[in-house]
């Protein structure tokens, strides 16, 4: 006797994303192939090699800024003092090696410094209780940017050591040598966010720190971290400047902080908290550097240019707003 066949299993559906989730993971690289599109119709040397090569050499500075800037942003918060730390440490670096300190040991004070003064920023957060980063970061912004101009009495370091050089200004064949450390702090940064506990802790911070404070999450510990590495790439964007332009000069970074929380915000990243990503942080910074380059090819001024990328701020944080109205009313 034959037995019946196995009634066919229904196919699952494939899941739908949501125009919120698209918005947030493809309108940022979207954004810049349309832009790199508009930009190399308007001038025919947008889309040669060296000028790629060299949006990416000048955005390495603030890529690496943008990746401290992301976790904080991640735990909703936000960190204003990172263009003065990283003017401080790039003035500490040059001072160091031309009173005859190694260049390997100048970096890792430099790079102390930065962390130290960002964990600085966490504790007074947490300690202190402070009611918002803006009111720590803020104090530390001036006084990081105080400190760089007294210790340099207001004029640039200068000639510093070739080898110390390589980072900013040296090439691995014909990949700038900043590239190669950005793709390095970056993979670092993807991972710990993604496949460490500590990352996922940092999404549920800033999905909600009274939540991830009853799940057991230190959220203390982990907001002085946030903040500490934040400082860090800080530091580590000096030490590319400092080389690129073979100087430690007081006012390095100013605006520093705007065109982090910028890259941040364009590239995906909530200031609710939670969401955030170092693909989206990339794309965002690169957006940056792309829109600067290409409006000084086509010699729009530099007081038009800032008003330009406030535009592109405002337009971010407006996308931001959409995308998140969105998303409740996916959930009703």
């Amino acid at each position: 006797m034959s037995q019946a066949a196995p009634p066919a299993t229904a196919a699952k559906p494939r899941p739908v994303l949501s125009p919120a989730t698209v918005l947030r993971r493809f309108g940022p690289l979207l954004g810049l192939l349309l832009l790199c599109g508009v930009l190399g119709g308007a001038s025919d040397r947008f889309l040669t090699a060296d000028n790629l090569l060299n949006i990416l050499r000048q955005s390495a500075v603030n890529l690496l800024v943008s990746l401290g800037q992301l976790v904080v942003i991640i735990t909703a918060g936000i960190d204003l003092s990172v263009g003065s730390i990283l003017g401080l440490c790039c003035v500490m670096v040059a001072l160091l090696m031309h009173v005859g300190v190694p260049p390997l040991i100048s970096v890792a004070v430099a790079l102390a410094i930065g962390a130290a003064l960002g964990a600085i920023n966490g504790i007074l957060l947490t300690k202190l209780h402070l009611p918002h980063p803006f009111i720590p970061t803020l104090g530390m912004m001036n006084v990081a940017r105080g400190l760089a101009l007294v210790i340099s009495g207001g004029f640039p370091i200068s000639e510093l050591p070739s080898g110390f050089r390589f980072w900013g200004a040296g090439s691995i064949g014909w990949i700038p040598a900043p590239v190669i450390l950005v793709l390095l702090f970056c993979t670092a940064f993807s991972i710990f966010l993604n496949r460490t506990t500590i990352g996922r802790d940092l999404y549920a911070i800033g999905g909600s720190p009274q939540a991830a404070r009853l799940s057991g999450v230190p959220v203390d510990a982990r907001l002085i971290l946030v903040y500490a590495l934040s400082g860090l790439t800080a530091a580590a964007g000096a030490m590319v400047l400092a080389g690129r332009m073979n100087s430690g000069f007081p006012l390095a970074g100013v605006g520093g902080e705007l065109d982090s929380i910028a890259a941040v915000v364009i590239g995906g990243a909530s200031f609710l908290g939670g969401v955030g990503l170092v693909s989206g942080t990339v794309v965002g910074a690169l957006i940056m550097g792309v829109l600067r380059n290409g409006l000084n090819l086509l010699n729009v001024s530099p007081a038009w240019q800032t008003v330009v990328i406030g535009l592109v701020i405002v337009a971010a944080v407006w996308v931001d707003v959409v995308r998140q109205r969105a998303s409740e009313r996916g959930q009703e």
